[in-house]
């Protein structure tokens, strides 16, 4: 193994319900530098991906309980893992079998007793094209931005952490449906989408008493277009603080947000502005009160606000 693979070693989880399987997988593959979880059925297979999310999952398909084939299906159809590869494993070699692990969403088929060459070498090259087809994805993720990808119907094909936070918190009666986005959103989105991808693209949602923003940020794939979210104060809010505390319009705005519980870095993402920046604004805005920390600064406001 060469250095760069050891810098990250890859998560496959292993499912099967033969513990002498389970221990030669994972004596194999963590020798071959994976990082290895297991589960011996397709249930536990199931809540253990609600918590950490494997590069790849070697399934068997016949198990008890939920099946290989049914875990396979479900796992597809969340939309935030209907990427992950999954590679079946099965002493059963007729082709009905092949066929309902391709039909069911697997990316290969491996027969037992496992040739171990050809088994790490059919990881790899699926990883590898995992990578490639979400990389851009999983860049995203990692900034930690309010992005969420849609195909051209209006329906949601991923969304980073924080774009489903934000949505969960604004959206609480859509929980239920965590892979699907309100219409009322999804009619924004797809008024956008016909206007096409120029960057002046946007629209403003109300909902309550907060302001969603939507815009169009640019085309990912033949069928894959990308939005920004971004949640903008009440305008009202903003200018009785302003009037009421002798602010100018960005201390009122980063001390409205301070008041509804945001951090520096949220707040920051929320207005386009560094960290530091926000935080030069909040050291005007003690100085005008008068206070000496952000919980006084916020129950200043939220008095000024319930006026």
């Amino acid at each position: 193994m060469n250095p760069n693979e050891s810098a990250r070693r890859d998560t496959v989880l292993v499912v099967d319900d033969t513990p002498e399987t389970l221990g030669f997988l994972t004596d194999t593959l963590d020798q071959a530098g994976f990082t290895v979880l297991i589960a011996t059925d397709g249930d536990s297979a199931l809540e253990l991906v609600d918590q950490i999310t494997p590069d790849l999952v070697l399934m068997d398909a016949v198990m008890p309980g939920i099946d290989g084939f049914e875990a396979c299906r479900r796992l597809k159809r969340e939309k935030l893992l209907s990427h992950l590869p999954v590679i079946f494993m099965t002493g059963l070699s007729d082709t009905e079998h092949v066929v309902e692990g391709l039909a069911a969403g697997g990316v290969d088929y491996v027969t037992k007793p496992i040739v171990i060459d050809e088994l790490l070498a059919r990881i790899r090259v699926h990883l590898a094209n995992a990578r490639i087809a979400h990389g851009t994805h999983a860049a995203l993720d990692a900034t930690g931005r309010f992005l969420l990808a849609t195909d051209s119907s209006g329906q949601l094909q991923w969304w980073t952490p924080k774009a489903r936070a934000l949505l969960a918190e604004l959206f609480p009666a859509q929980n239920e449906r965590a892979a699907s986005l309100p219409a009322e959103l999804v009619e924004q989105l797809m008024r956008l989408r016909g206007e096409g991808t120029k960057s002046a693209s946007s629209a403003t949602m109300q909902i309550g008493a907060r302001r969603l923003e939507i815009s169009v940020l640019s085309r990912i794939g033949p069928d894959e277009l990308l939005f920004r979210l971004a949640e903008v104060g009440t305008r009202n809010d903003e200018q009785v603080l302003q009037r009421a505390l002798s602010l100018t319009s960005r201390e009122a705005e980063v001390l409205l947000w301070i008041s509804r519980g945001k951090s520096n870095r949220e707040i920051g993402e929320i207005l386009s502005i560094s960290p530091r920046t926000v935080n030069k604004h909040l050291e005007q805005v003690f100085v005008k009160l008068g206070v000496e920390n952000r919980a006084a600064a916020a129950a200043r406001a939220v008095r000024t606000l319930a006026r």
